[in-house]
């Protein structure tokens, strides 16, 4: 799935993160989000007409600048608001070695539906490899728990989750 010189809206791009997932990472922040989850960690993203537009293949290019990287990570906002454009980036990522973490506010359940219907949604989930799920919920916050902010959410292995049609963590 080939989309040239597609644009997409960026909150920001941050090259060498330790904190979204293992290794070095390149992380990606979609602009805007519908779940708009209180006591968000980047309330900034929330605006659909925020942050800046860039093509995705100067997002591809900036990803690629760094040999040491060991990953991208697909935030938000809510990177399913640009499916397509998130899964292009993860296809060329994972074209690349890099493994794909993608943190959505849908959950796994919900996203096998969407994917269903919608082809960008299916090739994303397809060039994912670890997904973040569920919405930010404050109740729920606990510094406790690796690459995620409240209880509620779930780190899955999609490689197994979407062999299984079923969540299955990552171990």
């Amino acid at each position: 799935m080939t989309y040239g010189q597609a644009e997409m809206r960026i909150a920001g791009l941050v090259q060498d993160s330790i904190v979204d997932g293992p290794g070095l990472r390149f992380v990606l922040f979609a602009q805007g989000c519908d779940k708009r989850c209180g006591g968000c960690h980047n309330p900034d993203t929330w605006d659909m007409s925020g942050g800046e537009e860039m093509s995705v293949a100067d997002i591809i290019e900036e990803m690629s600048r760094n040999q040491l990287t060991d990953g991208l990570t697909l935030s938000g906002g809510e990177p399913l608001l640009q499916a397509a454009e998130c899964a292009e980036i993860a296809a060329a990522a994972q074209s690349k070695g890099l493994n794909v973490w993608l943190y959505t506010g849908s959950v796994f359940e919900e996203l096998i539906m969407k994917a269903s219907e919608d082809r960008a949604v299916e090739y994303l989930l397809d060039n994912t490899d670890v997904l973040v799920d569920g919405p930010y919920i404050a109740d729920e916050k606990t510094l406790q728990l690796k690459w995620r902010g409240s209880r509620n959410q779930r780190v899955l292995d999609m490689r197994k989750s979407l062999e299984v049609g079923l969540a299955v963590e990552l171990e």
